[in-house]
């Protein structure tokens, strides 16, 4: 069963109320940059930036983002994988808020929460649409909170095995 937030953005009431459940969360924990890690973060977070009154700063795949670049690798299940960030995107102190559709283990989070850490920022918390519950013990985000809107129900064996795990 693959878990995916296509649905949810064709379904103007739904991913309205998605976005104003983020907003309603964190418009006021003084929070001055949004960073959405590449894709679908993108999706999520800058509309929940614009409308806290942050900037959005992606987070993304190698060699897409032109100009000077700090990096960040992390181990995926299958393989590894790396986030880059504008150097400058985000100054020391700086309060930031990390958005992605779905957490599994972790990895790809906690690489944006050491990436952001490393040019002084605090990283106040995590958010996802969605998260696994399944791996939800293995969520590894050094100590930063997350919230996740939807933790999908994982009923019987069958369906488990259809995830892969």
């Amino acid at each position: 069963m693959f878990q995916d937030i296509t649905t949810l953005l064709l379904d103007q009431k739904a991913f309205r109320y998605t976005i104003d459940i983020f907003v309603d969360r964190y418009r006021d924990k003084n929070i001055s940059v949004v960073a959405g890690v590449e894709a679908r973060g993108f999706i999520f977070g800058p509309p929940v930036a614009l409308a806290i009154g942050a900037k959005f700063v992606p987070l993304r795949k190698p060699r897409k983002l032109p100009g000077e670049v700090i990096s960040e690798a992390y181990v995926l299940e299958y393989g590894t994988d790396c986030l880059e960030m504008h150097v400058g995107a985000v100054q020391p102190g700086e309060s930031v808020l990390i958005v992605d559709d779905l957490v599994a283990t972790g990895g790809t989070l906690s690489a944006a929460i050491r990436l952001l850490e490393r040019v002084g920022a605090e990283v106040v918390e995590c958010a996802c649409v969605i998260g696994l519950p399944l791996v939800k013990g293995n969520w590894r985000l050094n100590g930063v909170p997350l919230y996740v809107l939807v933790e999908p129900r994982l009923d019987d064996q069958d369906t488990h095995e259809e995830c892969g795990l």
